[in-house]
């Protein structure tokens, strides 16, 4: 039997006043999977992202997760439907520290306040949480940052500091917002190889203008313009689609 879509949109319609941001969009990520969203400026990427995450509610469309059709989330019950969302830039608490805004998006996997583990009024509960950050930030390569303030951290830190903070909950499928926005050569190596691990038991879907990033960590890849559809395939299909070289004509972009 097939496993069910680990995340499906339906015919998601947004409408921003008299403008018409997304039109009947429908995408599917499957488990262990890698897909990409790519479309010039304005096409509706973002706002796609903005639905998923609970900061737009959408004109109409349907969201199934796991199989199970769902309402549209707010924001703060994302983790508990096993979704969580980098930003685009790095969106951290600056007067925290860097284990600090981890215990911010953790708090899924305890019964108590976040400020109740941040505080250490919750010994047991506490003890586990520090242990999940520990683990995060060795895998992310971090951990001496640990006690540092994000506000002092270096830009590709930063960025790997906010990806740590969405793994932090353990998700099923981790929205990834343009990860490579800022990064250098070697930094954005180390997220193209990091993408790919993670997918071993979670999905990943991508929103990103590198090409080069989709390309190689994709197995699939939705083609915005305008906030249409206008293809979906695997990197090879869409590297020769003529719609899709057509809507990147004169853009930055190079497939």
């Amino acid at each position: 039997m097939h496993d069910p879509a680990a995340l499906r949109l339906e015919s998601v319609k947004v409408d921003f006043g008299g403008l018409r941001a997304l039109s009947d969009v429908s995408i599917e990520v499957n488990p262990g999977e890698v897909v990409g969203i790519i479309g010039p400026n304005g096409a509706g990427k973002t706002t796609l992202f903005n639905v998923l995450s609970g900061l737009v509610v959408p004109t109409s469309g349907s969201l199934y997760i796991g199989g199970v059709q769902r309402t549209w989330p707010k924001v703060h019950e994302l983790t508990g439907l096993g979704l969580s969302r980098t930003l685009q830039g790095v969106g951290l608490f600056s007067e925290l520290s860097v284990t600090e805004n981890l215990l911010v998006g953790a708090t899924n996997l305890s019964n108590h306040n976040f400020f109740r583990a941040l505080l250490g009024l919750d010994g047991a509960s506490e003890i586990a949480l520090q242990s999940r950050v520990a683990n995060v930030l060795q895998e992310l390569n971090i951990a001496d940052y640990a006690d540092r303030d994000a506000a002092s951290l270096p830009y590709p830190i930063s960025k790997r500091v906010a990806l740590a903070r969405a793994l932090i909950s353990e998700p099923s499928t981790l929205l990834l917002d343009e990860p490579a926005g800022g990064l250098g050569v070697e930094d954005i190596a180390w997220l193209k190889e990091f993408v790919l691990k993670f997918r071993v038991d979670k999905s990943v879907l991508l929103v990103e203008h590198h090409m080069d990033v989709i390309m190689n960590v994709c197995d699939r890849i939705y083609v915005l313009n305008f906030g249409q559809l206008i293809a979906h395939g695997t990197p090879a299909e869409i590297r020769e689609n003529p719609e899709v070289i057509t809507a990147y004509l004169g853009s930055e972009a190079n497939l």
